[in-house]
């Protein structure tokens, strides 16, 4: 029977569910991290009768016809690129994104990459760097001699110097923000690539117009509600049990339908 393939299209879909589920609330405690929903369209239909099809010759029709569909599909796995919330760190190198944009980093193959994990640390030169070693882009150096570093809310990064009174700069951190920022493509690491659906990167200073500031000493935590996600996970899991009840009653009418003919 046909049942027996529409519910297994849908308990493949409530499978890949819970694995996306599960993938949110593993990264509840990953800063940055974006969750995501996964989304689901129904497959093809056949017409029995075809709905507005003529009845008669005075030109009466169907007003509703006789589909039948054959199950569900899935067609994306989107990130909610929702604002997670932010938190102290009393670290003087960490920086949170609040509002639109990501901090830009420059990968071993050359290729830039965007993140909102703004845990940066030092390497041996001075450079800022993200826990991988990725240098941040533009790149900055902090001094040795350096007593302490201030980011301000636009992104201006400044040492304190011994002997000198006032500050000095050391460079301008900038956010990268697009026009489709759920088209990124996620490659691990806290890091997303530009794609073709993602549109380009248009760069700017923090606090600019369409560009959020960022919040020395904090930290932006995943976007993750774990009250939420439970209850996903409950939901895809009683309809992945109602998909494997239909194929036990399918499989019980096409045993009787058999018992029926052999008797």
């Amino acid at each position: 029977m046909r049942a027996l393939y529409t519910a297994a299209t849908g308990m493949a879909a409530q499978e890949l569910n819970v694995q996306v589920i599960s993938n949110n609330i593993a990264n509840l405690r990953t800063t940055g991290f974006k969750r995501q929903r996964i989304q689901f369209q129904d497959l093809l239909y056949e017409n029995l009768r075809r709905a507005g099809a003529s009845t008669s010759d005075q030109n009466t029709m169907v007003p509703s016809g006789v589909a039948i569909g054959s199950g569900v599909k899935t067609v994306s796995t989107a990130r909610v690129m929702g604002q997670g919330t932010i938190t102290t760190t009393e670290n003087e190198n960490d920086v949170a994104i609040r509002g639109e944009g990501f901090l830009q980093v420059t990968m071993p193959d050359g290729r830039t990459g965007y993140t909102r994990d703004g845990s940066l640390e030092r390497d041996p030169t001075g450079q800022l760097v993200t826990h991988d070693g990725y240098v941040v882009s533009p790149a900055i150096t902090v001094p040795s001699t350096a007593t302490s570093v201030t980011i301000s809310a636009d992104g201006r990064v400044q040492a304190s110097l011994p002997g000198q009174t006032a500050p000095q700069l050391l460079g301008q951190l900038q956010l990268a923000r697009f026009v489709n920022k759920a088209g990124l493509e996620s490659i691990g690491d806290n890091l997303f690539v530009e794609t073709a659906a993602s549109g380009p990167a248009t760069s700017g200073n923090p606090g600019s117009e369409g560009f959020g500031n960022l919040q020395q000493g904090y930290l932006e935590e995943a976007n993750v509600n774990a009250v939420t996600e439970i209850s996903s996970l409950i939901a895809a899991q009683r309809a992945y049990e109602m998909n494997a009840k239909v194929i036990t009653a399918t499989d019980q009418m096409l045993q009787s339908t058999t018992q029926m003919f052999r008797g």
